[in-house]
């Protein structure tokens, strides 16, 4: 990758409006870093956080924490949009009025072991990129060096790799590629797919974040009676919340770009169309009988 494939994959990530610039780091690096207690600057980046999460961070934090993925959303996260379409994204949400994380603890994170990927790589960042007359992704690795961090300065050296193994960060990568695979999709793909509409973005959280709802939509009837879904996956599903993101991030791709992946029932139109309907007849009768009520009070005021 040259620097001005670069300087484009930058301008398209969360550093394009950032005083901070990335370094381009070539595969074989040597990274000189290392962060320990013994820093001075320990906690120091955990006291003004931009952490952005991916869904398998969530699937970690609110397992640890014990939550159901509304929960966790609602107390540790803020909404943001990840493109100029709106498509949704999440932060961790920092301690009320400030800018600290919620998980800092005078000894270090207080989730360590499920700590988000950003916070494994860093100083080092992950950038994915797909040009829209391109059917493959553009991946490139970026130091980050700010200000206040001293970790730079110390004397441990090794590559991308030993490090990202070190950092635990290659689970994380392999559970989050086909996440971050659909989301450089859709970011390339733009004026063909056309603008998403709010019920896709909707669709796109749920099925991203909030596990938990997600598999309340896939457990409802109006969902079974659209889809075959075996009874063996549906199991699955209800049990498993790593298979159920899968499944939402596969069912994604079906509904936003057209992938075959589940089986529609054959009279499920039909049926959707005769519940539309209904529900159509429900809300016009229910509109009339609020009418003659407001009629019947109007008469009854008059004696």
């Amino acid at each position: 990758m040259n620097e001005a494939e670069f300087k484009d994959m930058i301008d398209d990530s969360p550093f394009a409006g950032s005083p901070v610039k990335p370094i381009m780091l070539k595969e074989d690096a040597q990274l000189q870093f290392s962060c320990h207690r013994g820093v001075k600057c320990w906690n120091a980046c955990c006291s003004n956080i931009d952490i952005p999460l991916t869904p398998y961070d969530v699937l970690r934090l609110k397992k640890r924490l014990d939550m159901t993925s509304g929960e966790f959303l609602k107390q540790y996260s803020v909404p943001f949009e990840m493109d100029k379409d709106g498509m949704p994204g999440i932060k961790l949400k920092p301690v009320e009025g400030g800018t600290a994380c919620q998980f800092m603890k005078p000894e270090g994170c207080g989730v360590y072991e499920d700590r988000p990927t950003a916070c494994r790589y860093y100083p080092v960042a992950l950038l994915t990129m797909r040009r829209s007359d391109e059917y493959f992704d553009r991946s490139a690795y970026a130091l980050v060096k700010e200000p206040h961090c001293l970790g730079h300065f110390e004397d441990k050296k090794q590559t991308i790799e030993e490090y990202r193994s070190e950092q635990g960060v290659v689970e994380y990568d392999q559970k989050a590629h086909s996440w971050r695979q659909l989301v450089v999709k859709r970011k390339s793909a733009g004026p063909a797919i056309g603008k998403p509409t709010p019920i896709s973005n909707q669709l796109f959280f749920m099925a991203s974040y909030d596990i938990d709802r997600f598999r309340a939509f896939v457990m409802s009837p109006s969902f079974n009676e659209t889809y075959d879904i075996p009874v063996e996956i549906m199991a699955t599903l209800v049990a498993d919340d790593e298979a159920l993101l899968d499944f939402g991030l596969n069912f994604l791709r079906h509904t936003l770009f057209g992938e075959k992946f589940v089986e529609e029932r054959p009279d499920a139109y039909d049926k959707r169309l005769a519940r539309r309907r209904a529900l159509a007849e429900q809300q016009k009768e229910a509109e009339f009988q609020k009418k003659m009520e407001l009629e019947d009070d109007k008469y009854s005021g008059e004696h």
